[in-house]
């Protein structure tokens, strides 16, 4: 029950963060000083794959999300994500999520989502929780999606 609790908030996030393209922070110019907590970077990393013997399409978007999924009447909040375009390339995709330790909270629940879109058609979702970072959870995940029927 919890699980279709997170898909339900997190689908109008996810298609929302479809627009979003991933947050980079730069290095500071030479010779500035920048605040440690705008250079400190943590991360979370992982794979995503399938259990189908599908190949998928060439033109198929894998998109993942690291949110902040803790307060349950509000729209999970995305902390970082990222597009990968396979060109042709099947499952694993891995991938690399960054967020500010400085910015998480003990108390807060994150979790990684990803599917896979052809043209904007959803082809494969996860259904099952990834919590990660907080509540010693891990900062690795291996991520399988399913395929939406």
């Amino acid at each position: 029950m919890k699980l279709l609790h997170y898909l339900a908030l997190a689908l109008p996030v996810l298609l929302a963060a479809c627009t979003a393209s991933p947050s980079f922070t730069t290095a500071p110019a030479a010779g500035s000083k920048a605040p440690a907590a705008a250079t400190a970077r943590d991360s979370v990393t992982g794979t995503v794959t399938c259990r189908n013997r599908m190949a998928l399409p060439p033109t198929a978007v894998v998109r993942v999300v690291l949110q902040d999924v803790a307060l349950q009447d509000v729209a999970a909040t995305v902390i970082d994500s990222v597009t990968i375009r396979p060109n042709g390339r099947q499952v694993p995709f891995a991938f690399v999520l960054h967020y500010n330790p400085a910015g998480i909270g003990a108390g807060s629940m994150y979790t990684v989502q990803a599917r896979i879109t052809d043209g904007g058609r959803l082809l494969y979702l996860h259904d099952e929780a990834y919590p990660v970072v907080t509540g010693n959870h891990p900062n690795r995940v291996d991520i399988v999606v399913r395929p939406v029927q």
